[in-house]
């Protein structure tokens, strides 16, 4: 069986190299009969291809997958014979490091539409096969080229709007996922998985390869590699600690019903129903005290100690600056379990 099978319509430069690709309907574990079609029509040999078809080939293909009952694919097919716009066709027949733009906008597209989830892709080396890319409201353009299709735009008495500079597109322009709320579309990048129920709120962030598992509160920033558990809720400019950015190896995540206070962060994994303060940031490193429920000291540990733990309530002594933890259970059995071996 394939890893993941895809038909798209993309845009090239003026040399003929791929700048992003767009898959309406992108497919996890296709049929075999996908892949049999692909190699008697496209000349699909194996392995991980995007194949640029021409429209004969797009055509035969249609009339294969209609012929096995794929008519939505069929469909898809024939469009894409008559598209403006270059079109591939692109199988995955395993997961293995991306070797062309296409290949990595089909993974991205998988994570989007939520047909895998944030680490269960590889995606490394793909930001050398993502090009820097003007994304304008005339569609992606070549920053080389961009210059003359500025020109070209003013002579015939329009303005193009160069909406952002980056390697990523926002996910909306590629796939709006069902159930969700978000209050400004620049600031989900596609690759971002946003689980139904999700509200992202104005200064809400998502990045590639992170995201939400259903309902969720994002008014924060939830950086790649992150994902957030259902009901939790990221208060406004808060911020988690990601892959690309300091947390090194560190699969940072946030559990169910968790809350992370305004303008706070974390740098480690949080359990189910952790809380923390309003303007704390916490890394791995960070001392914090433990408290019994007398608010007595018990022990001081770092806080990679509590990573995953649940029911924690992290705070910042307004007397002594001290980083305090509290917790449903008393922190000496918190402690006894920190020392467990199982």
């Amino acid at each position: 069986m394939s890893f993941a099978f895809g038909i798209g319509i993309g845009t090239q430069n003026h040399k003929g190299e791929w700048l992003e690709t767009y898959y309406q309907q992108p497919l996890y574990m296709p049929d075999a009969i996908i892949v049999e079609i692909a190699s008697n029509t496209l000349g699909y040999s194996g392995g991980n291809q995007a194949i640029e078809p021409s429209t004969e080939q797009l055509t035969a293909f249609a009339e294969g997958l209609k012929g096995a009952g794929r008519d939505d694919l069929a469909k898809l097919a024939h469009k894409a014979a008559t598209s403006a716009s270059p079109a591939v066709v692109t199988l995955l027949d395993s997961d293995d490091s991306a070797s062309s733009t296409p290949e990595v906008y089909l993974k991205l597209h998988l994570i989007s539409h939520r047909l895998v989830k944030p680490h269960g892709l590889k995606l490394d080396g793909i930001f050398g096969l993502l090009p820097n890319i003007a994304w304008t409201n005339e569609g992606p353009i070549d920053l080389d080229e961009l210059p003359e299709r500025q020109l070209d735009a003013r002579i015939a008495g329009r303005t193009l709007e160069v909406k952002s500079v980056d390697k990523f597109p926002q996910m909306t322009d590629y796939v709006v996922p069902r159930g969700v709320r978000i209050a400004d579309t620049a600031r989900v990048r596609l690759g971002a998985y946003v689980g139904e129920g999700t509200t992202v709120m104005h200064e809400g962030f998502i990045n590639f390869n992170a995201g939400t598992e259903g309902t969720s509160m994002i008014e924060g920033r939830i950086s790649a590699g992150v994902m957030v558990g259902k009901g939790s809720d990221l208060g406004g400019g808060c911020s988690t600690m990601g892959t690309l950015s300091g947390g090194g190896n560190i699969i940072i995540a946030v559990g169910e019903n968790c809350l992370i206070g305004a303008n706070a962060g974390i740098g480690i994994p949080l359990g189910d129903r952790n809380t923390v303060e309003a303007g704390l940031y916490i890394t791995a490193g960070t001392k914090i005290a433990l408290l019994d429920e007398n608010n007595t000291l018990v022990q001081t540990v770092k806080a990679r100690d509590l990573a995953n733990k649940p029911d924690l309530l992290f705070r910042r002594n307004s007397q002594n600056g001290a980083v305090e933890c509290k917790t449903n259970k008393t922190a000496i059995e918190l402690n006894e379990a920190l020392h467990a071996n199982n």
